[in-house]
Parts: C-alpha cells; structure tokens; sequence
C-alpha cells in the first residue's frame, strides 16, 4: 500500500525508496583498485593485530587479570566496529553504483554506534581500573573481584546496545522523502534529515542520547584521573613515574577516539566542502580506522606484560619447532642451533621446564 504525501507542492510516493544512494564516491576509474587492496590491508592489520592480543589475553594466564579483561573487551569492540564499515567500504570501492538498502543501512547506523558507546564507557571503566591499582593498590583485587568485572564489561554493552535500540525504533517509525545521503557511509543524522514526517521525537532523544553517551563515561575519566592526578602530587618520584607508566597507553588511547569522534561530528553538522575530499574521507573514518590500530601498538608494546608474552609465544614456537626439526633435521644444521639458543633464554625466563 502506498502512502503518498505533498511535500512543497509536490506529491511523493514514500514506499519508493528501499534503498539510498550514497554520492561522495568519487569516480577514481583504474585506481579504485588500488584503493581496494590499501583498504584490505588496512582491515587485515585491524583483524590481526587485534585477534593476536586477544588470544594473547586469553591463552597467558597470568594476563587474567581485570585491567587485561576490559582491554580485550576493548579489542573485541574495535573488530565488531571494524566489522560493521570495512567490508562495506570494500563492495563499495569496487561497484560502480553506490547503494545501499534501508535495512542495511539501519544495521550499519546502529553497529557504528554501539561501536563508538562501547569504546567510550570501555575506556571508562579502564579509567576507574586504573584508579584502585594507583590509588588503592592494598583493596585493588577485594574491590575488582573476577565477578565485578564480568558484570561491568555486561553492562558497558547491554547499555550501548539497549539505549541504541530505541534510536533505531524511531528511525524506522520516520517517512522518508528522499534517498541521498552524501557520505560513504550510512549515518543517522543524514537519514533523519531526509525525513518528512516531524522528528521532534528523535531530536530531543537524539540530544539525550549524545549527552549521556559523552558525561556517562566522562564522569568517572574526570574523576579516577583527579584522584590519580592528586595521590601522584603527594608520592614518591618512582610513584609518580610508575602511574605514569600504567596510565600512559590509556590516556593516549582516550585522546585519539575523543579526537576522531570529534572530528566526525564536526563534519557532520558543518559545512566541509571546502575541504580536500581525501582529507575530509580520512577524518571521517579516523574513529573506525585509527583506533583499533592505535590500541594493539599502545598496548602492545608499551607494557611489558603483554610484550613479555608476546615474546614468550614466539620462543614456544621456536621450541616446538625444535621438537619437530629433532626429527627431520640433524642436529648440528644452523636452524637446530638457532632453536635450541631460543629455548635456552625461554628456560632463563622461567618457561618450558621439562617440555622438552
């Protein structure tokens, strides 16, 4: 049944949209394809680095603890994100007509912003982590029990995915008039722009949504970080350096999203035609890309934890393949040598014992 509507005059039948087209593609010809394997490089490094930390986490015992669980809860959200645009972008780059249709569109507006929910009240949490290992180092473990943090890391994302529900309900509710969306990618401001119908509804809990998704989080960064900030003014130099240590990655984790969100609402609300549109694609898509391969690096090799283990990986599998190379290679070839070295510093460091 169609639903038709006068909209300046002019009589417009509403079901004729299924889907929308995208218009800030621009006509690269042969070099779409260059564009397609710098973007598929991009999203492997995103898969990988990430998926490497987190069976790191996982597989490292003495890694279980709750500052490692909210981390690899942070990496688990930046491949969902990363899940939610990449393969996306990959069809779009390659076809020559850049639709998407309604449902997938509401999909892609609702993973990006969950996304972007979940990382903020992650690093939140992280924050407040932080706090107790500095400030209550004495009540860290009574206060973060295995519990506590199972229970934090559920409510960070039935939040995100609750309160983005209803977003999505009343985007559904709306009429549309049109079908343009001038981005790369679907984005639920340009969508309730085309509506129709009133979007008083959706502006006021748009509002109200932006707001809690910014002072949720905030409050408990501005608080563990001025409890940190005043215990540090009032320690010991190697106390001082050692927050400085633990704290470091985080806050320059936090800098760089707060960054790329800021830079994708600006450009949002404001008029950036007068910008490079190279520029203007990077800024847009800094939140998706730059941070989920900002944070395995920070973390990664920052602290020593998770480098140690990282190394201690790769020198099990120089013993393994020791174990291997006993039985095809002679024992005195360069490569029996070189394994055997490995084995004897992971011995050093505490690992293998008797494996071999």
């Amino acid at each position: 049944m169609y639903l038709l509507l006068r909209v300046k005059g002019i009589m417009v039948n509403s079901s004729q949209f299924p889907y929308f087209i995208l218009t800030a593609y621009l006509d690269m010809g042969y070099l779409k394809y260059l564009y397609f394997v710098i973007v598929l490089l991009l999203y492997i490094m995103i898969v990988v680095a990430n998926s490497f930390l987190i069976v790191t986490i996982c597989m490292k015992r003495s890694l279980h603890e709750p500052m490692y669980v909210f981390l690899c809860s942070l990496l688990v959200n930046q491949l969902y994100g990363s899940a939610g645009i990449f393969p996306f972008l990959l069809l779009q780059i390659t076809s020559d007509t850049h639709t998407i249709s309604r449902s997938m569109c509401f999909l892609q507006i609702y993973c990006l912003n969950t996304y972007a929910s979940v990382e903020f009240c992650n690093l939140a949490v992280m924050s407040y982590d932080r706090y107790l290992a500095i400030c209550c180092p004495l009540h860290y473990k009574a206060r973060l029990t295995s519990n506590k943090v199972a229970l934090f890391i559920t409510l960070i994302w039935l939040y995100s995915l609750i309160k983005f529900l209803i977003t999505l309900s009343l985007n559904l509710r709306l009429t549309l008039c049109g079908n343009v969306i001038d981005r790369l990618s679907c984005h639920n401001y340009y969508v309730v722009k085309l509506a129709c119908t009133e979007t008083s509804l959706n502006n006021i809990y748009g509002f109200i949504s932006g707001t809690l998704t910014i002072l949720v989080p905030l409050i408990p960064i501005l608080f563990s970080y001025a409890k940190i900030l005043r215990v540090c003014l009032s320690s010991s130099k190697e106390t001082r350096q050692k927050a400085v240590r633990t704290c470091s990655p985080h806050i320059a984790s936090l800098i760089n999203f707060t960054f790329g969100c800021c830079f994708e609402t600006l450009q949002s609300r404001f008029d950036t035609t007068g910008v490079l549109n190279l520029l203007r694609i990077f800024l847009s898509f800094y939140f998706l890309i730059g941070q989920p391969l900002f944070n395995p690096i920070m973390y990664g090799f920052r602290m020593s934890e998770i480098r140690n283990a990282k190394v201690f990986s790769v020198i099990r599998l120089s013993a393994l393949l020791d174990q291997w190379s006993n039985t095809v290679v002679p024992a005195n070839t360069t490569r029996n040598v070189l394994h055997r070295k490995g084995i004897q510093v992971y011995r050093k460091q505490g690992g293998l014992n008797n494996t071999i």
